[in-house]
């Protein structure tokens, strides 16, 4: 048996005796919430369902959930994923920390800032990611 066929052998063997496991963030579709209305209502407010989000509007709060998703789901540590409302008088920024694994959850902290006008504010949290792909704010 040559090398590359003892290595195939081996790598069959262990996904089938169901050893070998993998994780990502973006998961397979069938595990990723149908739309943006299961995500919003999956991440329980996130952030800006406190103190944070107190004074903004359904639309702008939409918005920054959005972006706490997308944060956690897609970006890499540290990288800001921004919003900013249709009138541009309010803005937020979100960065997520690196993932790590809590059982058999991947898990992120992360920060959400709003600024409006000269005034910022800030929350801090984190959040595990559910097998449907949705994202659960800890408290």
């Amino acid at each position: 048996m040559s090398r590359t066929t003892g290595h195939l052998v081996v790598a069959f063997a262990c996904l089938v005796l169901g050893g070998c496991t993998t994780s990502s963030l973006t998961g397979s579709a069938a595990t990723r919430p149908a739309t943006a209305d299961s995500i919003i209502a999956a991440m329980s407010g996130g952030l800006v369902g406190g103190d944070l989000g107190a004074n903004l509007g359904s639309r702008d709060r939409r918005r920054a959930l959005e972006a706490e998703y997308r944060a956690l789901e897609y970006t890499a540590a540290g990288a800001p994923v921004a919003w900013r409302s249709e009138d541009g008088r309010v803005s937020g920024r979100v960065i997520a920390a690196q993932p790590y694994r809590v059982g058999s959850q991947d898990c992120r902290q992360y920060s959400h800032a709003i600024a409006r006008g000269s005034e910022e504010r800030d929350a801090r949290g984190t959040a595990c990611r559910n097998p449907n792909g949705s994202w659960t704010p800890l408290t």
